[in-house]
């Protein structure tokens, strides 16, 4: 008889995981693989950092990056978001190979072998890691959710259309009109 150990993945996996292509997570010891994401995602992707980063850099506020970069949120948790803001006041979590600890915004843009992934175990995960502020992009439905952390987890600030002017609680002089996202 044959015993099969269930393997528990650790957070720093993320950092050997082959350079095929595919995004390597580790959410609570396990192990997810997903696909090379599409163009629609990696657009929306740029132009939301575009806004961002503007914002960001030109008043000195802290640093903004995308995937692929590691997030480290503890020793069974290894994520790689798509859009990270760091204040200046958290920059200590910047290390040599990525950032470990909570960041202030984590941004998802959904795939469809994501979408499950990013409302589901990965929210919760941000929750319970401390990330103030969680924003996830629906690239198909044209909108975008914004989350504060609170006490109980993640509230549901609103949801943008297409046509909306988003003006994120986190940078409230920050105006994205989320048409130019998806124009």
């Amino acid at each position: 008889m044959t015993i099969r150990a269930r393997v528990r993945f650790v957070a720093d996996d993320i950092w050997d995981a082959p350079e095929d292509g595919n995004i390597y997570e580790v959410i609570d010891g396990q192990l997810y693989v997903s696909p090379t994401p599409a163009w629609i995602h990696q657009r929306v992707i740029a132009r939301l950092f575009f806004f961002i980063a503007q914002y960001v850099f030109g008043n000195g506020l802290g640093e903004v990056v995308t995937a692929p970069t590691g997030l480290r949120l503890d020793d069974e948790n290894g994520i790689e978001p798509d859009v990270i803001y760091v204040s200046n006041e958290r920059r200590g979590i910047i290390s040599e190979r990525g950032l470990e600890g909570a960041p202030d915004l984590v941004v998802e843009v959904l795939s469809p072998s994501s979408a499950t992934r990013d409302r589901g175990i990965k929210l919760r995960r941000y929750a319970a890691s401390g990330v103030p502020h969680y924003w996830i992009l629906d690239p198909i439905e044209r909108k975008l959710e914004e989350r504060v952390l609170t006490e109980r987890g993640y509230a549901l600030v609103g949801v943008f259309g297409e046509r909306d002017v988003f003006r994120p609680t986190l940078f409230p002089d920050l105006e994205i009109r989320l048409a130019e996202l998806w124009s």
